[in-house]
């Protein structure tokens, strides 16, 4: 049944969002150049790694050793702006109509990340990853991680249906209060986490 709810939905949204996505491509290509595209391994459910989409909202920059400089030499005023209306997540509905992802379930992070998971934290890959969450609508990047991974995993233990659509409608009005959305260089709170998430667009 989630399944059936991911694929219609995303394939509807696809469809009625069409005309903003294609709006959402000629910015990008006119204000960053190609590729218009983001694509970044995380680990999906079960742990299995797959590609991850999102519009690309930073410029490519990188100092004399070919490092990818800080985020804030690299993001523009549009990939900023592109950020904060989560218009760069839009190309995950591809991944959920493939089914590498849900609309709701936990946030998917980076795989270096994983080797710092507790038993219990590494509950979160027991379902598929998704576009938004518990903890995206319960604070989101103002919680700190062991608040978002508590949150993550009492979704995985409590998961339904009634609870996406209810995690759903509270996303539509956590997006259009814009709450929650910190600058990318404050998006990695803990220092046990790799501090290479800082570098990537994430």
């Amino acid at each position: 049944m989630k399944r059936l709810i991911d694929f219609f939905i995303s394939l509807i949204a696809l469809i009625i969002l069409s005309p903003i996505f294609l709006l959402v491509m000629y910015k990008v290509r006119q204000n960053l150049g190609s590729p218009i595209f983001f694509y970044q391994e995380r680990p999906g459910k079960n742990g299995k790694l797959f590609k991850m989409i999102k519009f690309r909202s930073m410029k490519d920059a990188y100092d004399l050793e070919g490092n990818p400089l800080p985020d804030e030499k690299r993001i523009t005023p549009f990939g900023q702006k592109l950020r904060s209306t989560t218009l760069d997540e839009m190309p995950q509905l591809l991944n959920v109509l493939k089914g590498d992802m849900s609309i709701v379930g936990p946030r998917p992070q980076l795989v270096e990340f994983l080797e710092h998971y507790t038993p219990e934290q590494m509950r979160r890959h027991e379902v598929k990853p998704g576009m938004t969450g518990l903890a995206q609508v319960s604070g989101r990047n103002n919680l700190d991680w062991e608040d978002k991974f508590k949150l993550d995993i009492e979704y995985v233990k409590n998961q339904n249906i009634f609870l996406d659509f209810k995690i759903m409608f509270k996303t539509v009005i956590v997006m259009l209060k814009k709450e929650g959305i910190n600058a990318p260089d404050q998006a990695v709170g803990a220092s046990r986490f790799s501090r290479n998430a800082e570098k990537v667009d994430v």
